[in-house]
């Protein structure tokens, strides 16, 4: 169902008062695939009366307090991606067009949303209410944190959005239990995935390094980061704790994974998978037509590149939908009045993880590997992709469905690792589930960078080149796309160059999909894009931080 968003609304359906308030930077999708709709109907669905203010103006508070004040708090994320991200090219010049945006012009979230929506509901709405950040802008800066953007150590995003509390990771859990905690009138303080700010370090919780040390010392913030890191790999149910000025910020012990059946029952909700109306005056929102029909198969990763926050946020710990859920959300895709046969894309942030994770005994103790996969895969890793075969094929099989599209990227080394159902998974892939071209992201080709990345080398890149040759033979023309990055800490110009030649010797192609790295907070490559070392080793790795120059190592690339 669409969530209010005006007071008319509201009245429609018989709501004096809205018991939680939602605030987004993007427009308003109700889709499964976008955060904050995911949270306000997981709260509706248990009984709670939850509004949303989509892209609220920032320069008067006549839209952040159209709907009134909640009775219980208000909900604030940035949106699907850090705002500064969203509102800035790896080049730091301004982003002109936003796909979460309707009519696509960026001229409707404000750099650093979360602060300013924070500072927008205190100023404007009476009386006080809780305020609650969420969303990955708010879980990837929640301690001491590196900003490309100021180019200095920031303090946790709760001390500066002056907020009552932050939900990190994927929060649907922990935000319904702190709305029926605040409801009863009890403490949440003891929440799991829940950080707060207190006077007073709580008793055994980890503590990391000052957020002063952290500034002035960047031994200090590698020290810092990788106690953050080993935590989220293995959380060990210990809580963190920072000294940021004169008081604490708290980080409770994160939640559990959910079970398979509870993410199940949160894609089994009434999602629209529409922009909502009041949004198509200002025109459409290109993001819909990517998610529209599109299924989410599983959360998580356990790839751990240095570049990538998805561990941070969604975890290390894949979960995965039933087949029997994911074919009963086909069936209510093909009843949509626009869906036309396709679904766009079966997967997670890995597409191939699906079904996948650690056969070690839950007494074994923790793991201590930044990656599942990197050096090596971890003979502890059912790699086995005949789950994927299966849930592809009773896709496949709903009536009015027509096609099955595998659109996001793939690890190739994980499909090479799998010696059971590898090549059938491939072969399938290629010949019935990949609309034109298949996504994989190298990276690089030189080891030096690869090996700071934490991707596998060159030598796997090219075995699966012509293991996907050989599974496309005979059958429709497919391609393979690479994904490359430049600018990654330890890339120098020299190796853009020797990038440039591989692919043309070697794959026999003009690389096109080239992306410059950004620095975005809580990655070990943005530690060591900071300090200059690895936070995990110590050891010194070469940055690139001449702009012009990290730009120049995409164009070399290009040309």
């Amino acid at each position: 169902m669409f969530l209010p968003t005006t007071r008319e609304e509201c009245r429609r359906l018989g709501w004096s008062s809205l018991d939680v308030i939602l605030v987004s930077g993007d427009a308003y999708i109700d889709s499964p695939l976008v955060g904050v709709a995911v949270i306000g109907n997981v709260l509706a669905a248990a009984g709670f009366r939850v509004g949303l203010v989509a892209q609220p103006r920032v320069d008067a508070g006549i839209d952040i307090i159209r709907l009134g004040v909640p009775e219980l708090f208000w909900g604030v994320t940035g949106g699907a991606v850090d705002s500064m991200v969203a509102n800035h090219t790896a080049g730091m010049r301004p982003r002109r067009r936003d796909d979460f945006t309707a009519g696509g012009i960026n001229n409707r979230r404000p750099d650093r949303a979360v602060i300013i929506y924070a500072n927008l509901i205190r100023r404007f709405a009476r009386p006080l209410r809780p305020i609650v950040l969420g969303g990955i802008e708010a879980s990837l800066r929640r301690i001491s944190h590196y900003d490309a953007w100021n180019d200095r150590v920031r303090r946790s995003i709760l001390f500066d959005a002056k907020a009552d509390y932050l939900v990190y990771g994927m929060g649907e859990a922990t935000t319904l239990a702190l709305a029926r905690r605040l409801a009863a009138g009890r403490s949440a303080a003891d929440l799991p995935g829940l950080c707060y700010i207190a006077h007073q370090a709580p008793e055994g919780f980890v503590r990391l390094p000052d957020h002063q040390a952290v500034v002035e010392d960047p031994v200090a913030f590698n020290r810092m980061f990788a106690r953050f890191a080993r935590h989220n790999r293995a959380p060990e149910g210990i809580g963190l704790c920072q000294r940021q000025d004169n008081r604490f910020l708290v980080q409770n012990p994160p939640a559990p994974p959910m079970t398979a059946a509870e993410l199940d029952a949160v894609h089994d909700l009434d999602y629209r998978r529409a922009v909502h109306p009041a949004e198509l005056a200002r025109g459409p929102v290109r993001a819909l037509d990517t998610i529209a029909f599109s299924l989410v198969s599983h959360r998580g990763c356990f790839g751990g590149c240095a570049f990538c926050a998805i561990s941070a946020h969604q975890g290390c710990t894949v979960v995965s939908r039933s087949i029997a859920s994911l074919v009963e959300e086909a069936r209510r895709l093909a009843q949509h009045p626009d869906f036309r046969g396709t679904i766009a894309d079966v997967g997670g942030p890995t597409a191939n993880m699906y079904a996948m994770g650690c056969t070690r005994a839950p007494d074994a103790g923790p793991c201590r590997r930044a990656s599942c996969l990197y050096p090596t895969v971890c003979a502890h890793l059912d790699r086995d992709h005949a789950a994927q075969v299966a849930l592809l094929d009773r896709l496949a099989s709903v009536d009015a469905i027509r096609n099955v599209f595998v659109a996001s990227g793939i690890r190739h080394d994980l499909l090479l690792a799998d010696g059971r159902s590898g090549d059938a998974y491939l072969k399938r892939l290629v010949r019935r589930h990949t609309s034109g071209q298949l996504k994989v992201a190298p990276e690089h080709v030189v080891p030096e960078v690869l090996g700071v990345m934490g991707k596998p080398g060159p030598e796997v890149l090219e075995a699966f080149t012509a293991r996907f040759q050989k599974a496309a033979a005979g059958g429709p023309k497919r391609f393979l796309t690479y994904y490359f990055m430049a600018a990654h800490p330890g890339c120098r110009h020299g190796h853009m160059l020797a990038l440039r030649d591989f692919a043309r010797r070697r794959l026999r192609l003009r690389p096109e999909q080239v992306q410059v790295f950004t620095p975005t907070p809580s990655t070990r490559a943005t530690a060591i894009f900071h300090t200059g070392h690895d936070p995990f080793t110590g050891e010194p790795v070469f940055v690139e931080r001449r702009l012009a120059a990290r730009v120049a190592q995409k164009a070399v690339v290009l040309k």
